[in-house]
């Protein structure tokens, strides 16, 4: 008999757990951004987000254990867009185990549940274009490419009196 998965919003009790889960995702990130700093570094302050009234820290639980998580905040929008606002995903993870089962699809659909009740019709979030893996994944829950976000780095120009002592 397979075990059931509970889905529950996160508390402060699961805060380790989730420290955890953001080092896990910034380290499945790195590969695709060189932009990122060496070193330990922070996406969230997940403390914050557990307590915020305008976002829900979602997990998924397997015999007592966390093995999933997500978070949705509502986010005001661009004053040129149609809707005023809109819910923004992130926080994807699932343990490297439990991967493949579609434990983040049930993440992804209590978050939206969620967003629903605030009366957003909007959801975003945003992927790594070379993440072929997770838009194949958000593709399958009904997500789609809406823009592409570009960027360049560029060497400083040598400026030739620099070093030069008076």
């Amino acid at each position: 008999m397979e075990k059931e998965i509970l889905f529950r919003k996160a508390t402060e009790n699961d805060l380790e757990t989730l420290l955890q889960f953001e080092q896990g995702i910034i380290g499945t990130e790195r590969p695709f951004d060189p932009t990122l700093r060496p070193g330990h570094i922070h996406y969230y302050d997940l403390r914050e987000m557990l307590r915020a009234e305008n976002t829900l820290v979602m997990v998924a639980e397997l015999d007592h254990r966390v093995i999933a998580s997500g978070y949705a905040t509502i986010r005001d929008s661009e004053s040129f867009l149609s809707h005023d606002k809109h819910a923004y995903l992130g926080f994807m993870f699932v343990v490297p185990e439990h991967r493949g089962k579609g434990i983040n699809k049930g993440i992804i659909e209590s978050l939206i549940k969620w967003a629903t009740s605030k009366n957003m019709t909007e959801i975003r979030l945003q992927v790594y274009d070379q993440n072929k893996a997770a838009i194949r994944a958000y593709e399958k829950i009904g997500f789609s490419k809406y823009m592409i976000q570009m960027r360049m780095e560029r060497p400083l120009p040598i400026d030739p009196a620099a070093g030069q002592s008076g």
